[in-house]
């Protein structure tokens, strides 16, 4: 089943590592609100009448909506099509705004799933980072949303920070683990360009971790989510069995999904599509009934290559009748040079990476890659 993503574009204040779109005016939230409904109404057909087998709201900081507001998308989902029973209904949320109210009102509009960016347990970093909670904000939320009862509730944090060493991370890791997380998003810093990161980092303010750090990082989050029986399905994504996040994976698994909201993209299996990254000019597109968005039918190079790039992150791998291209014919040497290595394997007419091989997830997967002229 298709799932459906709202972008909710704002933010209490800016992340320093933060390239998604999002604003820190909240002045014109009720216009982007009612702009989205719009949006949603003139795309209904989109929908499908198969059900929605996931929903997700996510941004910038959805949790910042108040509960009419959320409710009022999922009335409006309600009417316009069918979501299935067992449907997966995400709230990315910041620590600051979870209280057990807002989490009740939260399971009582039909959310599922809480996931909640805590990003650190340490006051220092959430302040370089410019988050607006604190580490007891973060230790506290995630005690109420384990009481809350929801279907399922993951966390994330960030590794490979400047100057982290090995006992801070395995410092991290066990905060969370004591806690009792079903699911964890770890993923490793990268510097965006734009971001007041790229910026300190060309300044020389900031000197960026190095690459055998980041790796001894990585390495020590597997064997700790191995150990904990969490299940790495994804590179950065680890979960119980029965926890794994449905709308995540069905991006992975190139499952079609639209896109709602200012930068929302959206995907049918041939047409990517994406909404203008700008608030003001999204809410005038659509009073005017002008066009806000761009699109792009993918070639069949394009989509081949996405499969892989997607596909090969997962423990799913990528299924190898459904590319309309013969992978192992066409690249025998390369997939055999990574199967020899034991980085690569096929199993069961699915090109899979073995543990080693997810170190280098993305550079096999380019060499992997079909060229546009082919």
């Amino acid at each position: 089943m298709s799932g459906l993503y709202f972008h909710i574009p704002f933010c209490k204040q800016a992340c320093t590592y933060c390239d998604f779109h999002f604003s820190t005016d909240t002045k014109r939230r009720k216009e982007v609100v009612d702009a989205m409904h719009i949006e949603l109404q003139r795309r209904a057909a989109e929908l499908g009448n198969k059900g929605l087998g996931s929903i997700y709201f996510g941004g910038g900081t959805p949790s910042m909506l108040s509960d009419d507001q959320l409710r009022g998308f999922l009335d409006e989902v309600r009417s316009l099509s069918t979501i299935a029973l067992s449907a997966e209904i995400t709230i990315e949320a910041n620590p600051d705004d979870i209280t057990e109210e807002v989490l009740a009102q939260w399971k009582g509009i039909g959310i599922t799933r809480v996931s909640l960016g805590t990003q650190s347990f340490r006051d220092d970093r959430l302040k370089w980072m410019g988050r607006a909670h604190d580490a007891q904000q973060a230790l506290r939320s995630i005690d109420l949303i384990s009481k809350a009862g929801f279907d399922s509730w993951t966390i994330d944090l960030i590794y490979g920070l400047p100057e982290m060493t090995i006992a801070e991370w395995d410092e991290q890791l066990t905060i969370a683990l004591d806690h009792g997380m079903p699911h964890l998003s770890a993923y490793c810093l990268t510097i965006e360009a734009r971001t007041a990161l790229h910026h300190q980092v060309k300044k020389g303010l900031v000197r960026p971790a190095n690459d055998e750090a980041q790796a001894e990082q990585f390495d020590r989050l597997i064997a700790r989510m191995e150990l904990a029986g969490l299940i790495q399905y994804e590179i950065s994504n680890f979960g119980k069995d029965g926890h794994f996040a449905v709308h995540n994976s069905n991006y992975w698994k190139g499952v079609p999904y639209i896109g709602i909201g200012p930068s929302a993209h959206s995907f049918d299996g041939v047409m990517r599509r994406w909404n203008v990254s700008n608030n003001a000019r999204y809410v005038t597109a659509i009073e005017k009934s002008e066009r806000y968005w761009e699109e792009e039918h993918l070639t069949h190079a394009q989509r081949v290559n996405e499969r892989l790039m997607t596909g090969l992150r997962t423990i799913w791998g990528v299924d190898l009748g459904t590319l309309g291209d013969d992978v192992l014919g066409r690249e025998e040497s390369t997939v055999k040079k990574y199967i020899d290595s034991g980085d690569l394997l096929v199993q069961a007419d699915r090109l899979l990476l073995t543990a080693k091989g997810r170190r280098f997830a993305d550079r096999i997967a380019s060499d992997l890659f079909m060229s546009s002229i082919e």
